[in-house]
């Protein structure tokens, strides 16, 4: 079968390929599954590209088997000590056929799944059973293609939100496609949500979708704008995808204002009311820039899906994968505006492409074609 491959070469080139690997043969509990369709997330451009200049991109091979190399600036290099000459499969989740399983799993064959787990650009992927979503009635495998990245960070948002003691939240880049999943979650469960996008066309997109609280951080209001949301919905956690720049830091100190507007007493030391930033992702790869006019009770950290799931445990995580099969073409139907093989993956204008990591565009690799 035919897989993606990333290889970081000691010399300090990075080189795409398409390999031709054994079909594995699934054990006691897994499944073969036959994928169909998986998306590019920007955690898989990250792994996909790692440190490399992508403007330096070249490609060489056939049509059918394309390599392409780029180039890894020096300074860069230490950075990617690990993954040194060890050629790596990529691809976060997928959605497909089972056409084969192992002791105990036959009675998924023929069933449609959406699984995770990596190496997942690939013609076959083997994986347990136990961690597979089986889609609901008449879902495709692309309606499943999505359904762990964005619909389990975007209920991880609003589970860690109650459990850290917050009734309302805050999310960045709220236009992409976890950005309207969130929304949907949001109006559902009664959540005030304020959505930050980046251009009145974004704004509109979420208007559009029935999203109450927008934000636009291209605005000379922005500042004023989000105070008055926050002051609106009374958040004081915060979901950051870009990052790098000015933004988070911009957050806290919008939700101290908000929260002084309304305080009884002045303290030196800022409200007591503890506020929360956490950066997820990083579509802005500059330093995180803050100043700190937002008192003494707050943090910033960093939040990832797979820590969050293992810090709530098995049962609770198995709960919100339930929720996701559930609501799988409404709540957290994900969109694509290109499809692509695994061949045209490696195109320099598809990399262009999904590279740009833009709002409204999403890339899904149909592996047949």
């Amino acid at each position: 079968m035919l897989q993606l491959r990333t290889l970081v070469k000691s010399s300090g080139t990075l080189e795409l390929s398409l390999a031709e690997v054994d079909t594995p043969t699934p054990g006691p509990g897994e499944i073969l599954v036959r994928i169909e369709a998986t998306p590019i997330n920007p955690s898989d451009i990250g792994l996909l590209f790692g440190a490399a200049d992508m403007s330096t991109a070249s490609a060489s091979g056939t049509a059918d088997r394309p390599v392409v190399t780029a180039t890894i600036p020096p300074a860069y290099m230490r950075a990617m000590a690990a993954r040194v000459d060890e050629s790596m499969p990529a691809g976060n989740e997928a959605g497909g056929t089972v056409t084969a399983a192992g002791e105990g799993a036959e009675h998924l064959i023929g069933k449609k799944v959406g699984i995770i787990g990596g190496a997942m650009y690939a013609e076959y992927r083997v994986v347990r059973a136990k961690e597979a979503i089986v889609l609901p009635e008449g879902a495709t495998a692309e309606d499943g293609a999505s359904c762990f990245v964005n619909p389990l960070t975007a209920l991880g948002m609003t589970e860690t939100m109650r459990r850290e003691g917050h009734t309302a939240l805050v999310h960045t880049a709220a236009a992409s496609n976890l950005g309207q999943m969130l929304n949907r979650i949001c109006i559902k469960d009664g959540i005030a949500l304020v959505n930050i996008v980046r251009s009145a066309e974004q704004a509109e997109t979420l208007r559009a979708l029935g999203a109450t609280h927008i934000v636009d951080s291209s605005s000379s209001s922005f500042m004023e704008d989000l105070t008055a949301a926050l002051v609106d919905t009374g958040a004081t956690i915060a979901f950051d995808a870009i990052g790098g720049g000015k933004l988070a830091g911009q957050i806290l100190t919008a939700m101290e204002i908000a929260i002084n507007k309304t305080a009884k007493e002045y303290s030196r030391y800022g409200s007591a009311v503890h506020k929360q930033v956490y950066i997820y992702g990083g579509l802005n790869m500059a330093p995180t820039e803050f100043n700190r006019g937002f008192g003494m009770a707050w943090s910033m950290g960093g939040w990832l899906l797979f820590p969050f799931l293992q810090k709530i445990g098995a049962a609770d995580a198995q709960k919100l994968r339930d929720r996701v099969a559930a609501e799988l073409t409404t709540t957290f139907a994900s969109h694509y505006s290109h499809r692509v093989s695994l061949a045209e993956a490696l195109s320099l204008d598809a990399i262009a492409g999904y590279n740009r990591r833009a709002t409204g565009e999403k890339y899904l690799i149909t592996p047949l074609g």
